[in-house]
């Protein structure tokens, strides 16, 4: 990046969201539908062939306004020949408009057709003169549209295998977003089509471009603990509604996260040393949890809503394997009696099988 576009990124610091479109692009970036060079080249071809039958169609329903340097009546590879050179802006003058029909037609058709034709041919130089301008409208259009979405704090080991568990299990990339101060991760997300802003997640205003406001959840996967509870008390404070999931390394800091308002908090060490334990003895039993973890893979655990005809039996009795009862946002587990009868708000967390 330009050293003019650095100094640019740090004079935004906490104005962020108060700044124009055009001002973010490079700090917030929309992923962009890729498009074959062969198939731009098809399109502006066409679009050029098009303008020039339509001139020389024009030019033909009106072919008495017009003389050639002979004398000669004008035929339709005439009125072609025309529109070439004069879309062109050669205009060697062999075919010259008289009437003043003609010449208002020159003046309010062909003349515009002329300037698009022009602008097409130099296409590619333009595009990139406007993709500031292209960038700013898109994310001056995803601002006012962003809603419900998961905003990922965070584009390393972590971070990535979360985002890919989403993916997995079917969610749309364009509505992840994607917050990270390391510029190689968010080239990687980009690719990925996620939605990234380059910033710090610590800052509200980051997180208030990233959308985190209107957000459904938010992932805190922070390289420290201390980050993360700092990410966790800001996001909290801009979006009380959101889901925040957290994860730690070290299993002490938990309180600190869940009285940041976290809503759920992993510690990684800790359930990492628990594998490890576990393959000692049982290592069928980590490949399982692996597979239960992956969505997209094998077995999954998933949550849906109880069906009508579900409504008053037990979990136990299903088609499906139920682990557990999600009852006024509380995991009530299979063997507690509360959910001997199942309510129609409950939500039920089972075994997924391949193709359901």
């Amino acid at each position: 990046m330009a050293k003019g576009s650095w100094r640019r990124l740090r004079r935004l610091d906490e104005t962020l969201t108060a700044q124009p479109s055009y001002a973010l692009v490079g700090v917030l970036r929309i992923p962009a539908r890729l498009t074959s060079p062969a198939r731009v080249i098809s399109r502006r071809v066409a679009i050029a062939v098009v303008a020039l039958l339509v001139v020389a169609l024009v030019v033909y329903f009106d072919r008495d306004g017009y003389r050639d340097s002979q004398g000669d009546a004008l035929g339709f590879l005439d009125c072609l020949y025309y529109s070439a050179v004069t879309l062109s802006t050669t205009g060697y003058g062999d075919i010259t408009p008289i009437s003043n029909f003609s010449r208002a037609v020159n003046i309010f058709v062909i003349t515009p057709l002329r300037i698009a034709f022009l602008i097409l041919l130099v296409g590619t130089t333009l595009e990139v003169l406007t993709e500031t301008s292209r960038q700013a409208l898109k994310i001056q259009r995803w601002r006012s549209r962003v809603r419900n979405h998961t905003v990922v704090i965070g584009y390393g080991t972590k971070g990535k295998t979360a985002v890919a568990a989403m993916l997995g299990d079917e969610v749309v990339p364009g509505e992840i977003v994607v917050v990270d101060t390391d510029h190689s991760g968010l080239e990687r997300a980009a690719a990925a089509g996620l939605v990234t802003v380059h910033g710090d997640a610590t800052k509200s205003d980051v997180l208030r471009l990233a959308g985190a406001q209107h957000a459904s959840a938010i992932i805190v996967a922070t390289n420290r603990d201390d980050t993360a509870v700092l990410v966790t008390l800001t996001a909290r404070e801009i979006a009380p509604k959101a889901k925040i999931v957290a994860s730690i390394r070290e299993a002490e800091n938990q309180h600190l996260l869940l009285q940041s308002g976290a809503n759920s908090v992993v510690v990684s060490s800790e359930t990492a040393g628990r594998l490890l334990g576990i393959a000692t003895n049982t290592p069928s039993v980590v490949e399982m949890i692996e597979d239960l973890l992956t969505p997209d893979a094998g077995l999954a655990i998933a949550e849906r809503e109880v069906e009508p005809a579900e409504v008053g039996g037990s979990p136990r009795h299903l088609r499906d394997l139920v682990l557990g009862v999600v009852r006024d946002g509380r995991l009530l587990r299979i063997g507690a009696p509360e959910v001997d009868a199942i309510e129609a708000a409950d939500r039920l967390l089972y075994v997924r099988t391949p193709g359901h």
